[in-house]
């Protein structure tokens, strides 16, 4: 384990003492496009985040590579070469991307050659364990075809959930480490060394969304673009290959006693094929109904628009950094829900959990303009969005020895500046939940003279 979080350590650190660079690098290349109808932000942010985010990659794998345990990963198995081929070109294509707009058809080829590489180098799925079946074996076709399409679908499911500052990052490393524990038992638990590149695979996943997200958190100063969000989606696409297929049940040692318990002993061989489908439950989804919604309009499946879940909650009324944290929530709602039940499946607790769990997701999502508040006796302990609206206004409150006319007369200039502005059109409220202090020009302090709070919001709000 040691050895797991030295690798996830310098994974982070090299890719985020990487990123500032790498900023400065993107705009010195105009790698700045210019704001799209479907872009949340309003201001135009440097992309190829994904450049800190491979080379964060190299440098796991390398430290990895000279550990004593993890060494012989490489030694035993090819794996790792052949995530660092597919990890290679799928960068590649999308740092050409990110700088010249290449099209989508041309990306789509790109992304089915590197997991044509990884498959030609070994990473690939051998045979399925199917539930009331048994241990199915594919043929080299059927396995080529079954790897491919697992790449493509969670390559394209991560690039489509990448719209708000640090979703996409935030999402996979959630889902990496449910992953990583799932992984981590089956090769130490069971003792099966073929779980252990899957193992390696998601710490090094883990280090670099963690080493990201300080600069991509909102409002960020950088976009991982299509280079980082197709390499993640590639690496954690390969963690799930690497494991699915390669759990014998025998070496496990599950089928002792009746055949009840030997059902839910079993679960863990079936598991991979559930957990790489829950951990991108989310982006699968919001890809599935993209693709459904423009079909239906007659237009290209890979035509952007701004249907996306995270466009809609915006839509409803939360706020960026609250629409982040709720899709934070369902992906790790979803993947440790799944990584619980592998552990103990015969546990009703684990399921009332999941459904209470959910029914407060479904709360969240039905209140976007609940605003909690802190007591009074923690307003000067808590951020000033989360105070009662009479300590954010101190200098409208009367002052000691000061008569109620003396009070009207001090603040007669605010209140007539503040009533221009709203009657104007000027003024608007903070979604992100600044503080209303008025300001000299006659807007609210942090809101645009349109109306719009480009950090939070995609159109006017009533108040």
């Amino acid at each position: 384990m040691r050895e797991y979080l030295l690798t996830l350590c310098v994974t982070a650190a090299v890719t985020y003492l990487l990123t500032g660079p790498v900023r400065k690098f993107a705009i010195v290349a105009g790698a700045m496009p210019e704001i799209r109808a479907r872009d949340v932000h309003r201001e135009p942010t440097p992309r190829l985040g994904g450049i800190a985010m491979f080379f964060g990659l190299c440098a796991g794998l390398l430290v990895a590579d000279h550990l004593t345990n993890l060494n012989e990963v490489f030694e035993t198995s090819n794996e790792p070469r052949a995530l660092l081929s597919g990890a290679a070109l799928i960068w590649l294509i999308g740092v050409l991307d990110d700088k010249f707009e290449i099209d989508a058809l041309i990306k789509l080829g790109g992304q089915m050659i590197a997991a044509g590489v990884m498959v030609m180098q070994g990473l690939t799925i051998l045979w399925l364990p199917i539930p009331g079946v048994g241990m199915v074996a594919l043929t080299s076709w059927q396995g080529t075809l079954l790897t491919v399409a697992l790449v493509v679908i969670t390559i394209n499911a991560v690039n489509f959930v990448d719209g708000l500052d640090g979703l996409a990052a935030g999402m996979v490393c959630i889902a990496s480490t449910a992953f990583f524990m799932y992984a981590y038992r089956i090769w130490y638990g069971y003792g099966l060394e073929a779980a252990a590149p899957a193992t390696l695979f998601s710490a090094i996943l883990m280090g670099m969304c963690l080493g990201f997200l300080p600069h991509n958190m909102h409002p960020a100063r950088i976009f991982m673009g299509d280079s980082g969000s197709m390499l993640i989606g590639l690496v954690l696409a390969a963690g799930a290959i690497s494991i699915t297929g390669q759990v014998d049940p025998d070496a496990m040692s599950l089928f002792a006693g009746s055949v009840r318990e030997g059902v839910h002993q079993t679960v863990p061989v079936y598991i991979p094929l559930i957990l790489p489908l829950t951990i991108i439950a989310v982006p699968a989804a919001d890809l599935i109904l993209a693709i459904v919604r423009r079909t239906w309009r007659g237009q290209s499946p890979f035509a952007a628009d701004r249907g996306h879940l995270h466009h809609r909650l915006l839509e409803i009324g939360h706020s960026h950094s609250r629409a982040v944290l709720i899709m934070y929530f369902w992906s790790a709602l979803i993947a440790f829900g799944a990584l619980a039940y592998s552990v103990n499946s015969a546990s009703m607790w684990i399921v009332l959990a999941v459904v209470a769990l959910s029914a407060v997701g479904l709360v969240l999502l039905l209140l976007p303009r609940f605003t909690p508040r802190a007591p009074r006796w923690a307003d000067r302990l808590v951020p000033p969005r989360y105070r009662r609206r009479g300590d954010l206004e101190p200098e409208l409150a009367p002052a000691e020895g000061e008569s109620d006319q003396e009070t009207a007369e001090r603040h007669t200039p605010v209140t007539a500046a503040v009533g221009a502005a709203v009657s104007n059109g000027v003024g608007a409220v903070n979604g992100s939940g600044t503080n209303g202090t008025p300001s000299v020009n006659g807007s609210v302090n942090g809101v645009r003279a349109n109306g719009v709070n480009g950090a939070t919001a995609i159109g006017s709000r009533s108040r």
